[in-house]
C-alpha cells in the first residue's frame, strides 16, 4: 500500500502545484523581485504579416481592421501570405494593393511556417507583427506591441487574446473564456519576473533581426520562435494593452480541434528542442517545467491519483478522495449534457473544459507519436 500512497500524493501535489502553486509562486516572485523595462512611444517601422488559407470571406474585413490601426501609416506595412490559391483569398487581398498591402500567394498549400519564412524575407520593418485572418486588433494594438521593444533587452512581445461569446454558446465557450483569463494572469506574472514561455499566436511581435527561418513542419511558431529568442538572451513579454478579439469556440468539437493542434505542437517542440528541459541551458527552465511540461503530464497525474485512491478505498480518506474525483468527472459530463441551459448551469463549464483539455492532451500525444498531426491547419467553423 505504500507505493499507492506515494503515487497518490505525488500526483496530487504536482497537480496542485501546476494549477495553483505555480501561479502563487509567480505572484509572490513578481511582487518581490520584478524586472521592469524601459517603455516609450517608440514607432519603429512595422511589418504586419497575415498568413491566410481559404479566408475569402474574412480577408477584406481583416485588412480594413489593420489599415484602421492608430499607428503612423507611413510606418507600417501589411503583407498577406496566401497559403494555397484554391479560393478567392488572394484576389480579394489584391484589391487592397493600392492601399499599400503586399500579397504573396503560393499556388500549393505548404503550411504556416513556410509562408512565414517567405514573408519575413520580404518584410522591411524593424518589427514584425504575426497574426491570422480570423482575429481583429484593437485600434492601439500596434503601438502597445511596439512600446516594450524600445527596451533593447526585449526581443518579442505577446499581446492578449480577448474571447467574445454570445448567449447561444454553451459551457465550452464560458469555460474557455475563464481558462484564457487564468492564462493571461500567469503570462503577465511570468513577464514581470523574466519572460513568457511562448506567445499568443493571434498577436505577437518580434524584432525582425531575431527571426530564424523555421523548419517547415513546425506546428507552433508562437512557442518555437519566442523560445529561440529567449535562448539568445532576450526577454519575451506579455502586453495586455495589445488586444486581439476572437470568437470563443462554440462547441466541444471545435475547441478540441484547436487545443489538440496546440498540444501536439508542444510535444513536438520538447522532442526537438531538448535544451528546453535542461536547467543549465534554459534560463526559463522552472517556468517551462511548471507552465508547459506539467500540463502535458496532467492526464498521467490524474490517472495516477484516481488509480491509487481506488486501490486504497478501504481507508476512509482515500474513499473520500475517490468520490471527489469521480464526482468531478460526473460534473464535467453533466456540463456537456446540460449545455443548452447555460444560465442555470454555467458553473459546470469549469470541470467540462478542464476534462476537455485533458482529453485533447491525450489525442495530441497520440497524433504526435503517430505523425498524424499535420503542419497545415483547418479553419474553425463560423
Amino acid at each position: 500500500m505504500l507505493l499507492e500512497k506515494i503515487v497518490f500524493w505525488a500526483s496530487a501535489l504536482l497537480l496542485a502545484y501546476a494549477t495553483l502553486g505555480y501561479p502563487l509562486l509567480l505572484w509572490a516572485w513578481a511582487a518581490l523581485r520584478p524586472r521592469p523595462i524601459r517603455t516609450s512611444r517608440w514607432t519603429p517601422k512595422v511589418s504586419v504579416v497575415v498568413v491566410a488559407h481559404r479566408e475569402a470571406d474574412r480577408i477584406s474585413g481583416r485588412l480594413k481592421n489593420l489599415l484602421a490601426q492608430d499607428y503612423p501609416r507611413d510606418r507600417f506595412e501589411i503583407l498577406v501570405a496566401v497559403d494555397g490559391t484554391s479560393d478567392a483569398t488572394a484576389e480579394k487581398a489584391r484589391a487592397f494593393v493600392p492601399a499599400g498591402v503586399k500579397v504573396l500567394a503560393h499556388p500549393r498549400r505548404r503550411g504556416k511556417p513556410a509562408m512565414l519564412n517567405d514573408a519575413l524575407g520580404q518584410a522591411s520593418g524593424q518589427v514584425v507583427v504575426l497574426t491570422d485572418a480570423r482575429q481583429r486588433f484593437a485600434p492601439g494594438a500596434l503601438r502597445a506591441l511596439a512600446g516594450p521593444l524600445a527596451d533593447p533587452r526585449v526581443g518579442a512581445v505577446s499581446g492578449a487574446l480577448i474571447l467574445t461569446e454570445d448567449s447561444q454558446q454553451g459551457p465550452v465557450a464560458c469555460g474557455v473564456g475563464g481558462y484564457w483569463s487564468y492564462e493571461k494572469l500567469v503570462r503577465g506574472w511570468e513577464s514581470r519576473v523574466d519572460s513568457c514561455v511562448g506567445a499568443t499566436g493571434a498577436i505577437y511581435a518580434i524584432r525582425h533581426e531575431l527571426y530564424e527561418p523555421m523548419p517547415e513542419d513546425t506546428i507552433l511558431d508562437d512557442v518555437w520562435l519566442p523560445m529561440r529568442i529567449v535562448r539568445r538572451g532576450y526577454r519575451v513579454l506579455f502586453e495586455p494593452a495589445a488586444r486581439a478579439c476572437d470568437r470563443a469556440a462554440s462547441s466541444a468539437s471545435e475547441e478540441l480541434l484547436r487545443k489538440t493542434r496546440t498540444l501536439a505542437g508542444n510535444f513536438q517542440i520538447f522532442a526537438r528542442e531538448r535544451w528546453l528541459l535542461h536547467p543549465f541551458q534554459n534560463r526559463l527552465w522552472l517556468q517551462t517545467l511548471s507552465h508547459k511540461v506539467l500540463r502535458l503530464l496532467t492526464p498521467a497525474l490524474l490517472a495516477g491519483a484516481l488509480g491509487a485512491s481506488l486501490a486504497l478505498v478501504s481507508e476512509p480518506f482515500y474513499l473520500a478522495a475517490s468520490a471527489v474525483q469521480l464526482g468531478f468527472y460526473l460534473l464535467a459530463l453533466a456540463g456537456l449534457v446540460l449545455r443548452a441551459d447555460r444560465k442555470r448551469f454555467h458553473w459546470l463549464s469549469v470541470p467540462c473544459v478542464f476534462c476537455l483539455l485533458v482529453w485533447a492532451t491525450l489525442v495530441a500525444f497520440a497524433r504526435f507519436v503517430t505523425g498524424r498531426q499535420s503542419v497545415t491547419w483547418d479553419r474553425a467553423s463560423v
